[in-house]
């Protein structure tokens, strides 16, 4: 839940810097049960407009979608890679499996231009770099 309120109060427009896969994931998750939550509520008041969606459920969706493009974009520069690639949604199917996978994979070790990676991971040691036995 931290995560969630963090993405949410702190960093609401943050587009810049980089998100750990638990800081995207956990907000993913959060942001789902609420949405489920308030789709319960929506219909518990009689309150949906039509096709399943309720104003509040609506009002929702409208408010978390800078975060959610936010958080993405940062996970993305977290992967060392252009928030630019968020559009990848706008491919149907094999765009949303690009994206997912990349979303999903561990963070670039060390620092990339996008800042400092936030795990502590030290860089990895490359063949220049010379061995200390």
């Amino acid at each position: 839940m931290e995560e969630f309120k963090y993405v949410v109060f702190k960093k609401y427009a943050e587009f810049n810097g980089r998100a750990r896969r638990r800081e995207f994931w956990m907000f993913l998750l959060f942001s789902f049960i609420i949405s489920i939550a308030l789709s319960i509520i929506d219909s518990i008041l009689g309150t949906e407009v039509g096709r399943g969606n309720g104003i509040l459920s609506s009002l929702y969706s409208l408010a978390i979608i800078v975060p959610s493009i936010a958080v993405t974009v940062r996970r993305l520069h977290d992967t060392n890679r252009s928030g630019w690639w968020w559009f990848l949604w706008l491919i149907p199917i094999v765009g949303w499996i690009i994206l997912i996978v990349w979303l999903a994979t561990d963070s670039m070790a060390g620092d990339n231009q996008y800042g400092p990676n936030s795990k502590g991971t030290p860089m990895a040691p490359t063949s220049s770099t010379p061995s200390v036995a």
